[in-house]
This record gives structure tokens, C-alpha cells and sequence, in this order.
């Protein structure tokens, strides 16, 4: 299928907001025109390809004009009022990305902080890129970056142009936090090490060091503001003072003062800074794992070498992101990679402080006894710990009338850097009325909301969003045995835990939905994870289903634990039929019943599923394996039947809201004569109906009984009397 264009007229863009940014705004008509949301990526097709990130246009440009910032416009080789093609087009997350730039900007500014700063741009190869950050949508840069060059490259970091010299994957890539941004045509710039001069040519040592913290990375916060750690923060802190402060009471006891520590949790918990604020005040190095994994093996045991030669005189060296230098599946630098470290944690003095947010994925010989032979966990926030980090991240914001609790609540599954992010995005929306409305900057309750619809936590990452909204269980037309159910068997439990413990049984732990086609057993479960606002991890049965031994039970024990990182947390598995069939009775060599038996180990294994519910919906619950189904596992069963008269009545008025109908519109009437129709089938009509109405006049509007009538003659009922038939008789049996 051939992708949409659209020819537009290119005007210069003189926003000081969007200047030098990679951001591109057109007509909302345009971007609905192309397929597209706001931030979507587009390409731009002039005397050169390139692409940007697409914003909307400020109210009064015309539907055929595009604005382009200079950097923009100079990569597509065009001039103002020229005609570019604009497209969609798929962009990848960048595993490398390599940058020219002037001498000074190399030596100046390390390429943490050089990430950071390109962090949501889309870059292709010859491209011109500005130091700007983006600043704008969702997973982009922040104020910190800007301090961050201010201090290392003084204002010649806002006129700096750099040119991408290669990416990869090839094509139009995005930068992510996991993205290696590196320098190309120089060694990578110098970092201080005691006993060398600072101009020095580094070996490859990346990060900060602690004589010049400011010169990559802003001071850590102070320990009092690690909310929800403060337990993992003493532990460590007794480390540290032990095994660097008395080491020899250590030694009376006939115990070693080494000390390797690997710290875990989800990504953007905040485990780097973390051990930042811990360890602040002691010399620290810190190495960026994704950068150096990125890397040749060669390259990548030089680096890794040069930060252990910096600990001769002690220190904490921290080491982001390991698993990137060390994955499980080990290569042969692995070996002399582990080796180093082993020689970090052996110096008198010296501490190797290890952080990953898949600890499955890191070698295992760096739990070794002698490297990392402590651990330590940073948990997911809770609702409580959410409103306590937005308070700290709000402390010094001008507000008004903010219910931080009501935010907090909305938001589960966000870690701190999601967090921020939404405070970056409702402070975006807040400046934009202050602009607009030449009044003072202040941030309100709907900008925090707003920024809601746009930030997506990292913990959701890979797995199909519902579209849930408000919807709520009241929006559901009657079904009001089924809304019952539903709420007894899935929101009980995660929100009122202690109930149950007080009657001293346990919760349940999933729901079958099973009814015909088209009855609303998706929608029952968008209503529900909008009633309890859970994080809602939804895959369909076949989804996971794969050819490679070992590849589906892996993708059902991820899924899980994407689901335990976000709870509470609604796992939703569609057509569960295809993924959980029968034992014993498929041809695929075994791939399904491995898959059963994984999922009957994660709904009843020996880890615990806490603050987590399985509810899996089909129209043949006769095929799924009985053992899914045995109290512990799916144990309640709840029959979505076709609806009747009143309960299409419901669905017709609910799903009608937004329609305006003429009065000689009688749903109630209607309904009456809908025998056989769906859920799906009724909202279909009122759907078909509107469309009738727009072909007898494009400005109609109203919907009108006629323009039902002829709608009812497009739409026919779908429901199969023989399986709703079948249906009702195997619920009548339960």
C-alpha cells in the first residue's frame, strides 16, 4: 500500500519555542490527511530526504503550509515558499548515532550530555542537527541538558550545527536513553583523572568524574529527596561506610572490605541517581554502559580498562546500565571485561557499583562472590510514593489548586522519570497559555491532566495500549450481573487488599470473559481498567506464539513482568483460546502446551502475583486447556451474553452521545427492532447511519430517523444463533 502525500508550501518558522528543535508544524487537517498524531515522524522530500518530528500548527495556518525551522529547511535543500512532499515514514529507536562537530564542542562536551541533548530528535545521515533539545512532546530532553551545556560549552552551544555522519539502523532513526551518541572524526573528549592533566586524551572513559561534577551531569539530589528508597538508601550508605570508612573493623571480624554492589529495579526508577546522592561527597567515576556497549570489543575493554586504572586511588566507580556491557549471552571480552572490575573491586579503597533494569539479561559471573556479591532492589512507585515525588518535582513550580493526590492516583506504572517527563509536558502547556495569553507562568490541574493524554511510562513500553479514556463501568449499557462480577473478581482485590487479608483469603487471581463476537468484552475491560485506573498490559492470544524453542514461554514470562513493574496493573489476554489450547492435542511440537504450562506458572507458581489480575476473553471457552481454569488461576468464569432490548437501548444511547440525532429518532423504538445485534453491531449502525446522513448532505446536521432506516439495510446482526445457542448452554453448565 502506498503511503499518503501531501504537497505543501514551506514557510519559515520564527517560534523562539520550536527554533532549531527538529520540530515541524502543519495543519491538523494535514496530519489527519497523512495518518498521523502530533509527534508522529514525518519525511521531507525537497532537493534532499530528510525527516522531523511533526507538531501542530498554531491556529491561522493555512491547511497547506508547513512550518520549518532553518536547520530544517537547509536539510531539505529547499527555500521558503518552495513545495516539499511530505509522508509518513517508519523510524527506528537508534542504536548508534556518530556526530561531526568543531573541535571545541569535542573536546567540550562528553556525549552523555550530547545524547541528552538530541534525546526524541529523528536525525538522518547528512543532516545538520543543533545542541537545542527538543523540549517538546513526549520522551524528549529537559531544562537540566541546557544548564548542563551552559556549563560546558558557554552560549556557543546554542549557534553550534552538528552533522550526522552515520546511524544505526540505517534510515531515519530517533535517539532514546539507550542510544550510544558518539563523536566522530576525534578521540572522545578528556576526563580528569587524578595524577593526569584534564586536557589529556582519555583511553575512552565516559561520564563525570568527581573533581568537575557540573561539567556533564546537575548535582545529585540530597538523600532526603530519594522518596520511597530511603531503606535502600541506608543500606547502602552502611555499606559505603564500612568497606571505605573502617575497613579495618571489617578485618577484625575475618571479614574482606570489598565491595561490589548491583542495583536493580525498572527503568527510570532512578537507580543511577540513586547512587549519585548516596555516594556524593566521595570520588566517584562513572561509566555509561549503553555508550561503551555500543562499542567495538576492543574499544569496549579499553574503557572499561581506563576506569579501573582511575580507581588506584579509591572511589566508587558506577557502571550504568551493565547489562549493555554485559549481556547474558557472553562474549569472549566478557571474560577480561569481568576481569577489570574484579581488579576495581580488589583496590583498597575502590567500590564497583553496578546498575541494570534487566537483571535476567546481565552475564551471570558478575554476581560473582568477588565482583557484585550484593544486591539491591529499588521498587516501582506506589500511589502514595507517586504523590511524595511529584511533590518534590512541583516543589519550586508556581501552581495553584493542584490535587496531586488525583494525579498520582491516574498514574500507576509511572517511575520518577515518567513523572518528570509529565511535569516537562504539563510545563510546556502551562508556558504555552502564559505566552498566549501574555499573563504570569503558573501550572493548573489541567495541564497536569492534559499532559496525561500524551505521556506513555516506560513500563508500558512494547506492550498494546488500550484506548481507555474515561470510559468507565457506568458508560457499560446494563449487564449489570456481568459489571458486578467483574468488579467483585478484579478491582476488589487490587483495591481493597486488605479486606481480604482481614478474612484471611486470598484474592482471585483472573476472569475468563467469554460470550459471541461483538458482545463488548474488550470494552468491558477499557471500562474497568478506567474505573480502577489500572495499567492495562493487553496482548492477543497469538501474539506470543513463536517458532523459535523457548521464544513464546519467554514472551509470556515478560509480559508478566512488564506487568508486575506497572502494577496495580490488567492483563489482558485476547483470544486466549489460540494461546492456551488443550494440552496434547496440537501439531505445533509442543509450543502451545510450553506455553500453558508457563502461564499456569506465573498465575500460580511460587513467586506471588501481587496487585496483578489475568482476565482473558473468548467466544470458545470449550477449547481452553481445563487446568487455566481451576480455582487459583482463571477461576472465575463470567458469561458476557448478546444483549436484549433494554440493554441495546443502553448501548444505542451511550454510544449516541456524540451523535446528534433528530427527534424522530426513537432508540428505544429502535432497539425493539435490532433482534440479533451485536454490541458491535449497534454502534455500527449509528456509525453507518451518520454516513448516510453526510451522502445526502455533506453539512447535514442531524441524523434522522431516514438516514437510520437506510443505515439498518448496510448493517445486518451478526450474532450466530447456533454458537450464542452453544454459548449459553456451556454457562447454563457452569
Amino acid at each position: 500500500m502506498t503511503n499518503p502525500q501531501l504537497s505543501l508550501t514551506v514557510r519559515l518558522n520564527t517560534s523562539a519555542a520550536d527554533a532549531r528543535r527538529g520540530v515541524v508544524r502543519l495543519h491538523p487537517e494535514a496530519l489527519a490527511a497523512l495518518g498521523l498524531r502530533e509527534w508522529d515522524a514525518i519525511a521531507l522530500v525537497g532537493a534532499r530526504r530528510t525527516a522531523a518530528v511533526a507538531g501542530l500548527a498554531p491556529a491561522g495556518i493555512p491547511t497547506g503550509t508547513i512550518l520549518l525551522d532553518d536547520v530544517v529547511l537547509s536539510n531539505t535543500g529547499l527555500r521558503e515558499d518552495s513545495a516539499v512532499v511530505v509522508e509518513p515514514v517508519t523510524v527506528y529507536g537508534a542504536r548508534t548515532v556518530t556526530v561531526t562537530g568543531s573541535a571545541l564542542a569535542r573536546q567540550s562536551i562528553p556525549e552523555t550530555t550530547l545524547r541528552q541533548a538530541l534525546l526524541g530528535k529523528v536525525l538522518t545521515v547528512g543532516d545538520a542537527v543543533s545542541l537545542l533539545p527538543r523540549d517538546l512532546g513526549p520522551g524528549t530532553s529537559n531544562a537540566e541538558t541546557t544548564r548542563a551545556l551552559s556549563r560546558t560549552f558557554a552560549i556557543a552551544w546554542t549557534t553550534e550545527l552538528l552533522t550526522v555522519s552515520a546511524v544505526d539502523p540505517a534510515g531515519p532513526v530517533s535517539v532514546q536513553p539507550n542510544t550510544a551518541v558518539v563523536w566522530g572524526g576525534s578521540p572522545n573528549s578528556a576526563v580528569a583523572v587524578p595524577g593526569r592533566a584534564a586536557s589529556a586524551p582519555s583511553a575512552g572513559l565516559p561520564g563525570r568524574h568527581d573533581t568537575a561534577p557540573a561539567a556533564t551531569t546537575p548535582p545529585p539530589p540530597p538523600v532526603e529527596d530519594l522518596v520511597g528508597v530511603q531503606a535502600q538508601a541506608a543500606k547502602l550508605t552502611e555499606w559505603l561506610t564500612l568497606s571505605l570508612d573502617e575497613p579495618e573493623l571489617l578485618r577484625t571480624l575475618g571479614a574482606s572490605p570489598h565491595l561490589g554492589v548491583l542495583v536493580t529495579g525498572p527503568a527510570g526508577v532512578g537507580k543511577a541517581t540513586f547512587v549519585r546522592s548516596v555516594v556524593a561527597g566521595r570520588h566517584l567515576v562513572e561509566v555509561d554502559g549503553p555508550g561503551v556497549g555500543a562499542l567495538a570489543a576492543e574499544d569496549r575493554l579499553r574503557r572499561i580498562s581506563a576506569a579501573a586504572d582511575s580507581m588506584r586511588g579509591g572511589g566508587v566507580l558506577l557502571l550504568t546500565d551493565v547489562d549493555a556491557v554485559l549481556p547474558s549471552d557472553t562474549e569472549p571480552v566478557a571474560t577480561l571485561i569481568l576481569d577489570e572490575l574484579r581488579r576495581v573491586v580488589d583496590t583498597e579503597g575502590a567500590v564497583l557499583i553496578a546498575t541494570t533494569a534487566h537483571p535476567d539479561a546481565v552475564d551471570a559471573r558478575l554476581r560473582a562472590p568477588e565482583i557484585c556479591d550484593r544486591e539491591l532492589s529499588l521498587p516501582l512507585p506506589d500511589g502514595t510514593t507517586r504523590r511524595a515525588l511529584l511533590d518534590v518535582l512541583l516543589r519550586s513550580v508556581p501552581s495553584s489548586d493542584l490535587d496531586l493526590a488525583a494525579v498520582a492516583g491516574r498514574t500507576p506504572g509511572f517511575v520518577v522519570a515518567d513523572l518528570a517527563a509529565l511535569c516537562r509536558e504539563a510545563a510546556l502547556r502551562a508556558a504555552s497559555r502564559a505566552n498566549r495569553d501574555d499573563g504570569e507562568p503558573s501550572l493548573v490541574q489541567d495541564d497536569l491532566l492534559g499532559a496525561l493524554e500524551v505521556i506513555r511510562p516506560l513500563s508500558r513500553s512494547g506492550t498494546e495500549e488500550l484506548a481507555i479514556g474515561s470510559v468507565s463501568l457506568d458508560d457499560v449499557g446494563d449487564m449489570a450481573e456481568t459489571k458486578q462480577a467483574l468488579t467483585e473478581a478484579v478491582l476488589w482485590p487490587l483495591q481493597h487488599p486488605d479486606s481480604f487479608e482481614r478474612l484471611g483469603v486470598d484474592p482471585p487471581r483472573g476472569v475468563l470473559l467469554y460470550g459471541p463476537p461483538g458482545c463488548g468484552k474488550t470494552y468491558l475491560v477499557r471500562a474497568l481498567a478506567g474505573t480502577g485506573r489500572l495499567s492495562v498490559h493487553a496482548v492477543k492470544g497469538a501474539e506470543l506464539m513463536d517458532k523459535w524453542v523457548g521464544a513464546s514461554e519467554k514472551a509470556v514470562r515478560e509480559l508478566f513482568e512488564r506487568a508486575r513493574n506497572s502494577a496495580p496493573a490488567l492483563v489482558f489476554l485476547d483470544e486466549i483460546d489460540a494461546l492456551a489450547p488443550r494440552r496434547g492435542q496440537s501439531s505445533d511440537s509442543g509450543v502451545s502446551d510450553r506455553v500453558v504450562a508457563a502461564l499456569l506458572t506465573e498465575l500460580d507458581g511460587v513467586e506471588p502475583l501481587r496487585d496483578v489480575v489475568v482476565v482473558g476473553a473468548t467466544n470458545r471457552p470449550d477449547l481452553i486447556d481445563p487446568a487455566l481454569l481451576r480455582p487459583g488461576r482463571l477461576e472465575r468464569l463470567v458469561f458476557v451474553p448478546p444483549p436484549d432490548a433494554e440493554a441495546r437501548a443502553a448501548i444505542l444511547k451511550t454510544a449516541g452521545r456524540s451523535v446528534p440525532l433528530d427527534d424522530d429518532v426513537d432508540l428505544d423504538v429502535l432497539a425493539e427492532g435490532l433482534e440479533g445485534y451485536s454490541a458491535a453491531d449497534c454502534s455500527a449502525l449509528l456509525r453507518e447511519a451518520a454516513l448516510a446522513a453526510m451522502r445526502r448532505n455533506v453539512d447535514a446536521a442531524v441524523v434522522t430517523a431516514e438516514d437510520v432506516a437506510v443505515a439498518r439495510k448496510n448493517v445486518r446482526p451478526s450474532l450466530d444463533p447456533v454458537q450464542v445457542a452453544h454459548l449459553q448452554a456451556y454457562a447454563e453448565s457452569r
